[in-house]
């Protein structure tokens, strides 16, 4: 790959997020020791996905499963998150990083028996951008040339990827983007088998060939299991465990109470009950490393919980109002109360352990119950006066409730009633994405560890997760521009200039670092839960003795 393009972020990213994730002496990055046992089927725990496809791969349940049946180009270090080699060997760009060329490993195989090849990687890009796919996720290509014809429908093919031959992928971007190489790194990237996407469109939502670790053994069933076994073909280390069983169970104390009966091997924590798991099962030193005795994971993610803001309900459209709200929340008690002090009130949108993380960049996410008064006085609503009731809107199956409903204390506390509303995880986006809603809550987890990620698709004007409706011309020339720049300082600076307008306007806000929650049980050897939520299937063991 290239050195000169990784040397400025990459280094610097790996040197931060060596210091704040607070990796302990010892750990490798999820490799595992040489008594490892192999075989067993390990139980987790997830809420049911909204996709498992890669074409519209987007939250965190459905990307834990992807990311176990699929390999994209690269893949990220468990600990540090730098670059490695996945289903490309090598890589390289250009000068001015506007042309990419991956060289691929050579005889991989899906789980079909096919061969990944090159134009298996064009046809799962095109797919995602074929906007009759609806996709939810291409503005994860939008820097590569050809797509915006793809997107208003005057291409049927990206015209900056070229099959150079059958294990030779060339991408030429619209504009230089030396973060790139993190980008293909995302689940969604992998490639997909034509033949199979095409025989059985709708059989493949739920039941995807990919070329992945793992491979899935019957379809999905919906709000109950997905089920995966290891894939003996794969061109990688073969994983140590025979398979996967991802248990869907919504509700977190439930879950709970199935992983205590011995049934799931990995879980939520539920409220209040975080400091007794650490007591019973033991922490991880490093926060993200789990054995027996040390099987708590309460590492920082690359993640940031947020209360996102419908910018052109009639209500919420005037940012004296959304100032007022933002000011009126007590971050340290929600912190407190609900997490039990394991997580720290958040002012910016890009997550300390990202490089470019700048504290305060959201001015008014202080606690100042006068100041929001004064702010909702300026909007026209002395004391609340004459402010309708508004809806403060929620997913269940988690701990949002705990926290809206001390953030509707807090609103009360200045003159704002509110109602609370919650609904599942997919009715909630289609929710969001309809504009009905006036508040809700978000978390966005790292799609790949950079500050573009945090801000591009959550404020540009056109993409797919801007969820606010915010729209900003000077906003997105500064993200433009910043994806353009390949001096990493400079770039980091245009980044922090565009979250500042973004804060200034309060157009969401910022609630809390997240920080993991999660057990696994006493025969969980040598896995990894990494900084961004995903776990590393491919190298933990189970213990024999809990067979």
């Amino acid at each position: 790959m290239s050195e000169r393009i990784r040397k400025g972020l990459a280094i610097m990213m790996v040197f931060a997020l060596a210091t704040a994730l607070l990796t302990v002496s010892g750990c490798d990055g999820g490799g595992t020791s040489s008594d490892a046992v192999e075989g067993g089927t390990f139980n987790f725990r997830i809420n049911e996905p909204a996709f498992i496809d890669p074409v519209n791969l987007q939250e965190s349940e459905g990307t834990q499963v992807g990311q176990a049946v699929f390999d994209s180009l690269v893949s990220f270090d468990p600990i540090t998150s730098e670059v490695r080699a996945a289903a490309a060997e090598s890589w390289e760009s250009n000068e001015d990083a506007t042309v990419w060329t991956f060289e691929l490993v050579e005889g991989a195989k899906f789980h079909d028996g096919s061969e990944v090849t090159a134009e298996s990687f064009k046809y799962a890009w095109e797919r995602i951008c074929n906007p009759e796919n609806e996709s939810e996720i291409s503005y994860h290509l939008a820097a590569v040339e050809g797509y915006d014809a793809m997107q208003d429908g005057t291409a049927t093919e990206l015209e900056g990827v070229k099959v150079v031959d059958d294990y030779t992928l060339e991408v030429t971007l619209s504009y230089g983007f030396a973060d790139f190489e993190y980008v293909v790194g995302h689940p969604a990237l992998a490639p997909v088998p034509q033949e199979a996407v095409e025989a059985d469109p709708e059989g493949f939502g739920d039941m995807p060939i990919g070329n992945g670790p793992f491979k899935m053994t019957e379809p999905w069933a919906h709000d109950e299991y997905i089920k995966v076994e290891k894939f003996a073909d794969y061109y990688g280390d073969e994983p140590n465990i025979d398979g996967i069983e991802f248990k869907i169970i919504g509700d977190i104390d439930s879950a709970f109470l199935e992983f205590q009966a011995g049934n799931l091997d990995f879980t939520d924590i539920p409220t209040g009950q975080i400091q007794s798991t650490v007591d019973q099962y033991g922490e991880s030193p490093d926060g993200y490393t789990v054995n027996p005795g040390e099987q708590t994971s309460l590492g920082a993610e690359q993640a940031i919980y947020y209360l996102v803001v419908n910018n052109v309900d009639a209500v919420m459209s005037d940012a004296k109002v959304r100032e007022a709200i933002s000011l009126a929340i007590d971050r340290q008690e929600i912190c407190d109360k609900v997490y039990e002090g394991t997580r720290v009130p958040a002012s910016s949108i890009v997550p300390p352990g990202i490089v470019g993380h700048e504290e305060g960049a959201f001015q008014y996410s202080n606690y100042d119950v006068d100041a929001a008064k004064a702010a909702l006085a300026e909007a026209g609503y002395p004391n609340g006066e004459g402010f309708p009731t508004i809806k403060l809107d929620y997913n269940t199956g988690s701990n949002h409730q705990d926290v809206l409903a001390l953030v509707q204390e807090d609103l009360a506390a200045i003159g704002i009633n509110s109602e609370l509303q919650g609904s599942e995880w997919a009715q909630y986006l289609d929710k969001l994405g309809a504009k009905d809603y006036q508040i809700g809550r978000l978390g966005w987890i790292a799609d790949y560890p950079i500050m573009d990620n945090f801000l591009y698709p959550l404020f540009t004007t056109d993409s797919a997760d801007n969820y606010s409706f915010y729209t900003n011309e000077e906003v997105d020339s500064l993200l433009d521009e910043a994806r353009t720049t390949t001096d990493a300082d400079e770039r980091v600076a245009l980044y922090q200039e565009a979250e500042r307008i973004v804060g200034d306007n309060v157009t969401v806000i910022p609630m809390n670092y997240y920080r993991h929650v999660r057990v696994v049980s006493d025969r969980v050897n040598e896995g990894v839960y990494t900084p961004n939520g995903l776990f590393t299937f491919e190298t933990v063991w189970l213990s024999e003795a809990a067979e």
